[in-house]
């Protein structure tokens, strides 16, 4: 492990590098999935402040599944939220396709989050009394749609949960459980879906049995994926790698091994 002071110094002396290698490969703007363009996000104010992203810049281009890693406190899960339009940039801009998202006020873009991205996250934030397919409808339910039995019947089986729209999370386990949320992050048929930490609370079997859903959404459907996660043998079913250290994009690896991810990563203190 390096100190603070050593990592800040290769942030800096790499993030222009990095962000290069981020961004490029996607020549047309308009075509990509998502990007995010000079992205600083700082809470608080004065001596207090926390920059947790200092001019980040990364283009996800359609149908690829992307990773992001680093230290704790480097920025990834603040990165993830901006793109998602989870949390709003203090400069800099976020756009899906060709729509800036980042300057909508906050009622179109609830309306826009829910037809063009889904998110899963770490706990499952599925309802006990309710069943799986009432857990997938619930975000439509919420912002009062009326419910597409069919399409929530279509996301399960996605999952391989054909045929347990009746169960409730307590009679499923935890691996049937993330099924679940990922078929409500999937019911609206989402162009990107963003993935924090899924597979943080499951053991290894059943983790691996979720990224490779992920994958296969990519490979087969053509969906964007950009998962944030802290193991490299999770980050080994991406295309691309993003590493953050100190607010900074310091590296971007091209289909890498566990091995190499893993490598790279310890060189960050992570």
């Amino acid at each position: 492990m390096i100190d603070s002071r050593a990592r800040g110094a290769e942030a800096g002396g790499m993030a222009e590098t990095a962000t290069n290698r981020a961004t490029s490969g996607a020549e047309d703007e308009a075509a990509d999935a998502a990007r995010a363009e000079d992205l600083h996000r700082e809470y608080g104010r004065g001596t207090a402040a926390v920059r947790a992203l200092r001019g980040v810049s990364v283009r996800l281009a359609p149908g690829t599944f992307t990773a992001v890693m680093g230290p704790s406190g480097s920025g990834k899960t603040t990165l993830l939220h901006c793109l998602a339009g989870m949390d709003r940039p203090t400069r800099g801009s976020v756009w899906w396709g060709d729509t800036e998202v980042s300057r909508l006020p906050e009622r179109r873009l609830a309306e826009l989050r829910r037809s063009r991205v889904g998110f899963v996250f770490q706990a499952f934030n599925l309802m006990p009394a309710m069943t799986a397919a009432q857990n997938v409808e619930l975000p439509g339910r919420l912002a009062g749609e009326r419910p597409d039995r069919g399409r929530v019947l279509e996301a399960l089986a996605r999952v391989g949960l054909a045929g347990r729209e009746r169960h409730r999370p307590g009679q499923l386990s935890g691996g049937q459980q993330q099924r679940v949320a990922i078929a409500r992050a999937l019911v609206s048929r989402p162009r990107v879906l963003f993935a924090d930490e899924p597979t943080g609370a499951l053991d290894r079997a059943t983790g691996h049995e979720i990224l490779a859903l992920l994958r296969a959404g990519v490979d087969e459907e053509g969906r964007t994926c950009v998962m944030v996660t802290h193991d490299p043998v999770a980050a080994g079913y991406a295309d691309r790698v993003l590493l953050l250290a100190d607010g900074l994009l310091v590296d971007a690896l091209d289909r890498p091994t566990a091995a190499e991810v893993g490598a790279r990563l310890s060189r960050l203190g992570g």
